[in-house]
């Protein structure tokens, strides 16, 4: 269990892709319990996330290139284990910041279990995995951060002010996702996993991912002229301009080389400037409005 493959399987580091969530929901929270905010981050970010990815390694058994490990080594059975006793660690510390916290924390490993899981495994059906994924990292997530930063409780997650922006977390993930999948066609088809790029195609998962880019962008637009906040969509469009650049460039390479530029170091590089371009924009915005 404590062997060295085993902690890099957690790929703790890879946490940070998915952070943007965490601080677009400490952005709208009308008051910011500091030690409640730490506390989410410490369980979502080194505990909850790290046990899903060692989880998922565990029955996926990838030889090639995965998210946040570009030469994974072979898993053993103390994987799971590990993976266990993180989930377990972060169920144990939510239950400090209430019953509903805890629930999420619960329903969110047990998805996530559920889409590796070969009794289960949604991951093996495209539209599923893609909702799936959309919908518990997004929305899902959201509400989990917002509930454990506030404690306001399961009814405040009804409220306009907390769904709306929740499912803009959504939409960012729908559109995402199918490029995690991309130059992993061989690895999932070997296993018989029909992933939504596989469905779509390059070509196909290239545009269906600028579509739901340029939906977002509007649907986040919208928002902040509902607000209103004016002021934040210039912020939001010059955070989005090196997401936009390299997804273009990363594109019109792939249409002249795929072989070449369908690959892993492609992918994380659009993880880096997505996440990195999000994390700085939510950040600002907590601070500045």
């Amino acid at each position: 269990m404590f062997a060295k493959s085993n902690w890099e399987h957690l790929r703790i580091p890879f946490s940070y892709y998915l952070m943007p969530v965490y601080l677009f929901a400490l952005a709208v929270v009308p008051e910011i319990d500091t030690g409640r905010a730490i506390w989410v981050w410490v369980i979502l970010h080194l505990l909850l996330y790290p046990s899903s990815n060692g989880y998922n390694s565990y029955f996926d058994k990838d030889e090639k290139s995965i998210g946040g490990l570009k030469n994974p080594k072979k898993v053993t059975r103390g994987l799971y284990y590990l993976s266990q006793v993180f989930f377990l660690l972060a169920l144990f510390a939510s239950l400090f910041l209430g019953i509903v916290f805890f629930a999420m924390v619960l329903v969110y490993g047990l998805v996530s279990m559920a889409y590796s899981h070969p009794s289960i495994r949604l991951k093996k059906y495209p539209y599923i995995s893609w909702l799936t994924a959309g919908f518990f990292q997004g929305a899902f997530t959201f509400g989990m951060c917002y509930e454990g930063i506030t404690g306001s409780g399961s009814t405040q997650l009804l409220q306009q002010e907390v769904w709306v922006p929740a499912l803009l977390s959504s939409v960012l993930l729908l559109g995402s996702y199918p490029l995690t999948q991309v130059y992993q066609h061989g690895e999932d088809l070997k296993r018989g996993d029909i992933t939504l790029s596989i469905k779509l195609g390059v070509s196909g998962t290239f545009g269906f991912a600028a579509i739901w880019f340029l939906l977002g962008g509007v649907a986040f637009i919208q928002y902040f002229l509902n607000i209103p906040l004016p002021p934040a969509i210039w912020a939001f469009l010059f955070a989005m301009l090196p997401v936009v650049s390299y997804f273009s460039l990363w594109f019109l390479l792939v249409r002249k080389n795929p072989e070449e530029y369908v690959s892993h170091q492609m992918a994380m590089w659009m993880n880096k400037v997505s996440s990195t371009a999000l994390n700085i924009f939510f950040i600002y915005l907590a601070f500045h409005f």
